[in-house]
């Protein structure tokens, strides 16, 4: 198996020593995880090793007899772990105030339609990108007004979110997207880091991106500090454990979770821009393709954490990443079951095989205001 770096250098590896040591480390740490109590750091340990070892598996099983290029997959990793991390970071606002948002597909889907059909008819990029942003804020204004105020079920205001947002950008691009004769405008351009890009592996990597790329790394950081070292953020948490503690103190529960959940949706809006805005510079119908789900999986895996979730956001970039990749190098495997890697690595996450993921206390329960 050959694995080359770009320009830099390449390694061929004997295929059947990495199985061999895989398998190995694979057996260890299963005899040790029967031995060991389930709150073991020892745990946490083992399953980050079989994590490593099973991506190194799978990738020298898919250059055995040919080259493969792991800098390129680890760079398109980034780029399509990008939608999935802002919908994270719009599952953490709205949970960690106590407001379940199933509706971020939704969410990101209306803002990619909307977003692209301002922008093809301003002719201008960042004018579309500012429409999808306000769009992702109204559906999210609906989805709280639902929930907050008139205290419908979370999981089916959500549905009913996810299904208008289907019927609404599909009548939109049959009527309007179909008959339009204007030239679709350019797709955001690809902004190189003066300096930093020319660094040999860090700068493709991390500094060779388009803006929304950039924008997410940016809003993960922001959103860490703001929720957990300010005093907006120790609200926000306050009121998604215990919403009539927090009343008690002067919080305003309402204000809090209205504001989240905003905030959130123009987040996902941002999401739903890099589809019609950033990769393809046109909306077709269900582009997002379940990419809020798996948004939703990342925030888990991330214990509803914005540090965790782009983690999670990263693992499922690099599984669909990995999937493209091996259907372009021709592997022998139905490229059906390759494009089921991502949603497959869903399933396994959110069966529980990170362990334990505790949500805030108050999620899903609407709160109502006694006087």
């Amino acid at each position: 198996s050959t694995l080359r770096f770009a320009r830099l250098s390449q390694l061929v590896i004997g295929s059947q020593w990495v199985f061999a040591s895989c398998g190995a480390i694979w057996i260890i740490t299963g005899i040790l995880a029967l031995v060991s109590s389930p709150s073991s750091r020892l745990l946490t340990l083992s399953l980050g090793l079989n994590t490593l070892g099973f991506v190194t598996v799978i990738l020298i099983w898919a250059s055995m007899g040919r080259r493969l290029e792991v800098l390129g997959i680890l760079t398109q990793s980034i780029r399509l772990a990008t939608p999935i991390a802002l919908g994270a970071l719009a599952g953490v606002l709205c949970e960690r105030c106590g407001v379940i948002n199933i509706a971020i597909e939704g969410m990101m889907l209306s803002a990619a339609c909307l977003g692209f059909t301002v922008a093809l008819y301003a002719q201008h990029i960042w004018i579309g990108v500012l429409a999808a942003i306000i769009s992702g804020a109204v559906m999210a204004a609906f989805h709280a007004i639902l929930t907050i105020h008139w205290r419908v079920d979370q999981i089916i205001s959500g549905t009913v979110i996810n299904m208008l947002a289907v019927g609404l950008t599909g009548f939109i691009r049959r009527t309007v997207l179909l008959h339009n004769l204007r030239e679709a405008p350019a797709v955001l351009p690809r902004w190189p880091v003066p300096g930093l890009s020319e660094v040999p592996v860090l700068g493709k990597l991390f500094f060779l991106h388009q803006p929304l790329v950039y924008l997410m790394f940016v809003l993960v950081l922001v959103v860490h500090v703001v929720l957990f070292y300010t005093r907006w953020g120790l609200r926000t948490r306050a009121v998604g454990e215990h919403p009539q503690a927090a009343d008690t103190v002067g919080i305003r529960v309402f204000v809090v979770r209205y504001r989240n959940v905003i905030a959130g949706g123009m987040i996902a809006g941002l999401g739903g821009a890099w589809f019609s805005l950033e990769t393809v510079g046109n909306f077709e119908d269900l582009m997002t393709n379940g990419k809020g789900f798996i948004a939703l999986a990342a925030m888990i895996f991330g214990k509803w954490t914005p540090l965790g979730a782009l983690g999670g956001a990263l693992l499922f970039g690099f599984a669909d990443a990995l999937q493209i990749k091996l259907q372009i190098a021709g592997v022998k495997v139905p490229y059906q079951f390759l494009s089921m890697t991502p949603y497959v690595v869903t399933m396994i996450v959110l069966a529980g095989v990170i362990g334990r993921a505790r949500p805030p206390a108050a999620i899903g329960v609407p709160y109502e205001k006694h006087t």
